[in-house]
């Protein structure tokens, strides 16, 4: 029993000391705070998912106690380990086949789980405070308006400038109503880079169970895609938090599209001359296009699920070669 909650108390420690390094307010300190769910993941992952349940638990009793407020060590565990250790949960799952290998739990659902994970972790964070809506619409529009006055240098005591034909004020409206897509959007890169960069380190102590999956494979399955449709169909009707959760689920899935389009880059690009060179344009288009290269990416990863174009390349690939593996 030993063997899973020693590392559990530890890496729980470990998680609330740098979720409290919010009140410092330097850079470096923002930084290691990004990082706390990452002491969960990699317990989770290197010994037992009741490890990482315990490094939950221990992290939120010890924010509870340090900072005396149980809203606090609550907010921890729902928004921080709780996401963690179901990803690293998701990641080992796996069961034995009649050939005597085990199925591993795929990396397209782990990546679907992601996104509604990174839905979930918005959602959670914007009801922390109780079911207010017009408490949450408020702050969402401070939130805009802040913004807005930042890209436009314009002070607090001066009205919004028009943008064209539309009034300041409505751009700030829309802007508040779209941030469930942005935030989740950017809950479920880092939760993607979170399970990588805990799955890395513990593959390094020669600890990760399952081997080490071919990530630029990654497929979603269609669900995935029934999923987004519905629930962007839901968003354009519902109201309340209910329309506050479906946006951010559209907006989270649209996001892990756009991830499965740069994997299929690097899988397409496997054994291609000027590799390299294809891998770091699209990186750099993707940070100096503000997002816009994203919409191509996603609409790959759309038709590439709905269509399984990388499956068909992969099967005329293995025809090529008599019937052997794919080249790569």
């Amino acid at each position: 029993m030993t063997r899973y909650i020693a590392p559990g108390i530890l890496a729980g420690l470990a998680s609330a000391v740098l979720i409290s390094l919010i009140g410092v307010g330097t850079g470096l300190a923002v930084m290691l705070v990004l990082l706390a769910p990452i002491p969960v993941i990699i317990v989770t992952l290197a010994f037992d998912h009741r490890s990482g349940l315990v490094a939950g638990a221990i992290g939120a009793l010890a924010i509870t106690a340090v900072h005396g407020s149980l809203f606090g060590g609550m907010g921890y565990f729902l928004t921080t380990a709780l996401p963690a250790w179901w990803l690293g949960y998701l990641a080992l799952l796996g069961r034995p086949m009649p050939d005597g290998t085990t199925e591993w739990y795929p990396l397209g659902r782990l990546l679907a789980w992601i996104a509604g994970t990174g839905a979930l972790t918005y959602f959670g964070s914007s009801v922390l405070t109780g079911f207010d809506f017009e408490a949450y619409t408020r702050n969402t529009r401070e939130m805009a308006e802040a913004v807005l006055r930042i890209q436009t240098d314009t002070p607090e005591d001066v009205p919004l400038p028009d943008f064209g034909d539309l009034p300041g004020e409505d751009i700030a409206a829309r802007l508040a109503g779209a941030l469930p897509i942005f935030a989740a959007q950017g809950f479920t890169v880092i939760l993607t880079f979170y399970i990588w960069m805990g799955a890395r380190i513990v593959s390094a102590s020669g600890r990760l169970l399952r081997p080490w999956p071919q990530i630029s494979r990654t497929i979603m399955p269609r669900e995935a895609l029934y999923t987004l449709f519905a629930v962007s169909l839901a968003a354009i009707f519902l109201d309340g938090f209910t329309g506050v959760l479906a946006t951010a689920l559209t907006g989270a899935f649209l996001m892990a599209f756009a991830l499965q389009g740069l994997a299929a880059i690097h899988e397409m690009s496997l054994g291609r001359s000027g590799r390299g060179f294809i891998l770091v344009l699209t990186y750099v288009l993707v940070l100096l296009s503000q997002g816009l290269v994203f919409l191509p990416l996603i609409m790959f990863g759309l038709t590439d699920t709905a269509l399984g174009i990388r499956e068909r390349m992969r099967a005329n690939l293995t025809g090529r070669n008599g019937g052997g593996p794919p080249l790569s």
